[in-house]
């Protein structure tokens, strides 16, 4: 991938993060973080969902066409499982071991001419490690 390539890429990923923040935000939902990093892998956003009803572990997946197929199909069972180790790991440091938890996807077809296509998958995946 060459460095305008990925530059791209990131933006598109960018966009797609600020979309999605958006979207949960004016659903009740509450960002307690984003981009979380750590050895295992990362979550694009931790949320508390409407209501109290419990952690949300949200993997954020934006394309600009579907060449590369819709943008849920990339959470790959190996991505399941970064982004598993990533829950488990910001957990840990939070000391939230006991809290209910669930992993999203959010996927959106980013469009100029037309409103963004933005699809939530709730409980998307389980636990993997």
């Amino acid at each position: 991938m060459t460095t305008e390539a990925k530059y791209i890429h990131k933006r598109t990923g960018d966009q797609g993060e600020e979309i999605a923040a958006a979207f949960l935000t004016a659903r009740g939902y509450r960002i307690l973080e984003r981009n979380f990093r750590c050895r295992g892998g990362e979550v694009d956003i931790i949320a508390r969902a409407p209501g109290d009803r419990g952690l949300v572990f949200i993997e954020v997946k934006a394309r600009k066409g579907l060449s590369y197929g819709v943008p849920q199909l990339a959470v790959t069972p190996f991505k399941q499982r970064q982004i598993s180790k990533a829950a488990l790991t910001w957990l840990s440091i939070k000391g939230l071991h006991d809290s209910n938890a669930r992993f999203d996807v959010i996927a959106i077809l980013l469009h100029t001419d037309a409103p963004h296509a933005i699809e939530h998958i709730q409980n998307a995946f389980d636990l993997a490690y």
